[in-house]
């Protein structure tokens, strides 16, 4: 199910959402049950991932589409969509579509202290976040 750049028909955002809400709640059970890189492993670990977009603008265009859909999804349920489980959330769906990426844990100490998650493919961060957030470590 690569994402084109055309608007999805109502069906495909239907479906995309039930696939969020779905991928969601496998992450909070990764989340309970496993180490968190355990958890991450689990994200990444799917049968048979469906082939990736052709070319790096297209992988790069995928993934920040899938990542804004991800975050406005569960921005709008009344569940947990804090980084951590929106960066699992997202690693799983683009594993799915062939799409590989870093899972980034970060960190800010001022003005207060403040850890961060977000999903890159190449260097490019597909979920928000900002530039005083430095590098804790890669998974």
């Amino acid at each position: 199910m690569p994402m084109s750049r055309r608007r999805l028909s109502a069906l495909e955002r239907a479906r995309l959402i039930a696939e969020i809400v779905a991928t969601y709640c496998s992450a909070r059970w990764w989340l309970s049950s496993a180490t968190f890189p355990e958890a991450v492993a689990a994200a990444r670990d799917v049968p048979g991932p469906e082939r990736p977009p052709e070319g790096e603008i297209e992988l790069r265009s995928a993934g920040l589409r899938l990542g804004r859909a991800v975050e406005r999804t569960l921005r709008a349920l009344p569940v947990d969509s804090r980084c951590l489980v929106t960066a699992l959330v997202l690693t799983r769906m683009l594993a799915r579509r062939g799409i590989g990426t870093t899972f980034v844990l970060g960190v800010r100490t001022t003005p207060r202290f403040a850890a961060h998650a977000w999903v890159e493919h190449n260097g490019v961060a597909l979920l928000s976040t900002t530039s005083d957030f430095q590098r804790l470590t890669e998974l």
